[in-house]
């Protein structure tokens, strides 16, 4: 693969930082970096003298579009770690390498995953809840707990699952986890095979799901898995929205099956106003925005500098996906 002359930022990546802002990050290196308009856009109309995206060769992206596989792509990025919206068998047959940003999000999804632990012990979501209200409302003696010696389940030990994993062990939980090679990992006591979810979850007061949406992972958790699970269990969803059956999950909130739920993903997003997710006081609810920081888009700048580095001298691209 070439080294890149013109490096397009899809406009989609306003969805988690401004496109200007990751464009100055980029300043420094050595093809030009132009912003490419999303489809339908004045700069998108494919007559090739006025499509932005025809002058790329390659391309940072949030979103996907068709159009990118007739463009003259070699490299696609993607600024997230997840991406199962993007066709990996079309862009191979296209030659079109894909990267993704995997690796960047470990310390920040880890601190929301155990800030929802947190607001669950302490009651936090509660108290917000009554302050909207402008109600002075004690919780009952035994409502609130603390963390300590608490037991968490994190399924996917990968960055993602290794940053709530030190988290948790670090405010005293003991913690066990699911990942395809169980082998050690720091800050986990006990590590189970996937074919073994069932029992590494039943003893958890929180199980956190970290994984990727995979053929293998989605419904990964349904009526069967959250049976499994302690009554007074909770379950905090950072991974993807399909790994868990959103249905079977209300169903467990409704019949007292698991005590509540922390969901920063969802099978629909965004999440229609007429899900019953959004009334439960047991339920905390975040836009999907557990990787969101301020330094996302320096994060995802040193991976591009990097992977445009590589092509410079002939090596492989890191974070490949395709």
């Amino acid at each position: 693969m070439s080294s890149v002359s013109t490096l397009g930022v899809h406009e989609s990546v306003g969805e988690v930082f401004p496109a200007a802002v990751f464009c100055d990050a980029l300043s420094a290196v050595d093809p030009s970096v132009q912003i490419v308009g999303g489809e339908g856009s004045a700069g998108s109309r494919g007559d090739g003298e006025n499509d932005e995206l025809a002058a790329c060769d390659a391309l940072v992206t949030f979103a996907y579009e068709d159009r990118f596989l007739d463009a003259d792509l070699t490299w696609i990025h993607s600024i997230q770690a997840g991406v199962d919206r993007f066709p990996f068998d079309a862009l191979a047959d296209r030659n079109i390498a894909l990267t993704n940003s995997t690796g960047i999000h470990g310390d920040v999804v880890g601190e929301t995953a155990v800030g929802m632990m947190l607001s669950f012990a302490r009651r936090l979501h509660t108290h917000r809840s009554n302050q909207e209200r402008g109600e002075w409302r004690k919780p009952a003696w035994n409502d609130a707990f603390p963390l300590r010696r608490e037991s968490a389940c994190v399924v996917g030990l990968g960055t993602l699952g290794t940053g709530i994993a030190t988290r948790a062990s670090a405010l005293g939980m003991d913690v066990t986890g699911v990942k395809r090679t169980p082998t050690p990992v720091d800050g986990v006591d006990e590590v189970y095979p996937p074919a073994d979810l069932r029992e590494a979850i039943g003893d958890a007061r929180f199980v956190a799901l970290a994984v990727p949406l995979t053929d293998d992972t989605e419904g990964m958790v349904s009526a069967p898995e959250l049976d499994a699970m302690r009554e007074d269990a909770y379950l905090i969803n950072v991974a993807r929205g399909p790994v868990v059956d959103q249905g079977a999950l209300v169903d467990a909130l409704d019949s007292g099956a698991v005590a509540g739920a922390g969901l920063d993903v969802f099978e629909t997003e965004p999440l229609p106003a007429e899900s019953s997710l959004w009334d439960r006081e047991e339920v905390i609810l975040t836009p999907h925005a557990a990787g969101f920081n301020v330094e996302y888009y320096e994060r995802v700048a040193t991976i591009v500098r990097e992977n445009l580095r590589r092509l410079a001298a002939g090596e492989s691209l890191t974070n490949r996906v395709v």
